[in-house]
């Protein structure tokens, strides 16, 4: 009896250990095969841009080189993971602020050289619903309120946890935690903070009303913790909650667009506003040309303009970049545009018509062209102008820019 307890003791050992072995070969198994199966890419993009702005007596010239290294795996019963890295270097003129290298007598051209841990996370997916933590990119929509700034050569990256969920047919929730900010102004603190640290939530769910319309609600509450060293305005003051709804369609021939939002103070801000934002776009094709006419608001409330601290800002209110942060009475933009091509070259141009929203005070126009060239897959280039004519000397100054852009992608 002992004996036969003995050996039935003894087979049970081996049959756990045998399967743990086989767990643990399976699991490097697993993991062996993230690694042959995972991709390495590299992007070059090299940057010329120049800036002439009337209250600076020296013109800004950047010559700049992006390096990004991106090295991620294959998929083991649902995991992925990726790292990232960036390079920023001058390597022609840099005549320029940078925010961080202490040349204030040039206009900001807000690429500052560094090497950056611009992404580094780990991913689930079970089939439609996903989860990722780490450093990550996070984008909501148009970007109009959380985005990645990937038109800087330092992009903007979020640290915190995003759960995607498609819970119904056409109904999507992206739900984010994030307890700090890469901004674009790293990966050094400079007259600007690198990094914002707080304990932030992105909320957005997407719904699909047919083919030819959806909506969308959002939820977004921005906790920016005071720095030593900062002003409330470049760190606590960004804080803020704000809740919002959009919509987007096509009438026939016609895209629409349409949102509002409205927001308040929150957190450590020294502020107490309330402001609101609206905007509307239609757009069509006459031929083989795209034409659209917009109008967007971000409302002055208590003094203090509607904030989007976390959104690509260059994709909005004009190229110039005169409207960063928001005036005190708010800014209307009430634009057009025309898209088109040239054989291979894709063309645009577009007018603004800048004007505060709580006073009478006209800020002024601004002109934007751009040519785009994808030679094929890898290679691009890109030439772009800016030319801002200011309608009140006293708060804004005339600025023209213009870059230069060639891109590689290995």
């Amino acid at each position: 009896m002992t004996k036969r307890c003995s050996i039935t003791g003894l087979s049970a050992l081996l049959a756990v250990a045998s399967a743990t072995a086989s767990a643990q070969d399976n699991l490097l198994d697993g993991l062996q095969s993230m690694v042959t199966d995972g991709k390495a890419s590299l992007n070059l993009r090299y940057r010329y841009e120049g800036v002439d702005q009337d209250n600076f007596d020296e013109d800004a010239k950047a010559s700049t080189l992006r390096t990004r290294l991106t090295l991620s795996s294959g998929s083991y019963k649902g995991f992925s993971a990726l790292v990232e890295f960036d390079d920023l270097t001058a390597i022609g003129p840099d005549d320029y602020n940078s925010t961080s290298n202490g040349k204030g007598e040039f206009p900001i051209i807000a690429d500052p050289e560094g090497t950056d841990f611009n992404q580094g996370w780990l991913k689930y997916t079970a089939g439609e619903q996903s989860g990722t933590l780490g450093r990550q990119r996070i984008t909501h929509g148009g970007q109009r309120f959380i985005g990645s700034v990937p038109w800087r050569q330092n992009e903007q990256t979020y640290d915190g946890l995003r759960g995607v969920f498609n819970v119904l047919d056409g109904l999507k929730l992206d739900l984010s935690y994030v307890n700090q900010v890469n901004r674009l102004f790293g990966p050094d603190d400079g007259a600007q903070p690198a990094e914002w640290k707080g304990d932030s939530a992105f909320a957005r769910a997407d719904y699909a009303l047919g083919e030819n319309h959806s909506i969308a609600g959002f939820g977004y509450i921005i906790d920016v913790e005071p720095i030593r060293g900062y002003a409330s305005g470049r760190a606590e003051d960004n804080s803020n909650t704000t809740i919002g709804i959009e919509y987007a369609g096509k009438l026939g021939p016609v895209k629409l667009a349409a949102s509002y939002a409205t927001q308040s103070d929150s957190g450590d801000s020294t502020l107490d506003y309330d402001a609101d934002y609206w905007f509307l776009e239609a757009g069509t094709k006459l031929g083989p040309v795209g034409v659209k006419a917009g109008y967007e608001v971000l409302g002055g409330g208590d003094g203090v303009g509607f904030k989007t601290p976390l959104a690509t800002l260059f994709k909005f209110q004009g190229w110039a970049d005169k409207f960063l942060s928001t005036p005190g009475d708010g800014v209307e933009d009430l634009y057009a545009g025309l898209t088109g091509s040239l054989g291979p070259v894709k063309l645009g141009a577009f007018y603004h018509d800048f004007s505060a929203e709580d006073s009478s005070d006209d800020f002024g126009t601004e002109v934007d062209l751009v040519a785009t060239w994808p030679i094929d897959k890898r290679f691009s280039l890109e030439a772009r102008y800016a030319n801002f004519s200011s309608d009140n000397s006293a708060r804004f100054d005339d600025t023209e820019k213009f870059w230069l852009i060639a891109q590689m992608k290995l």
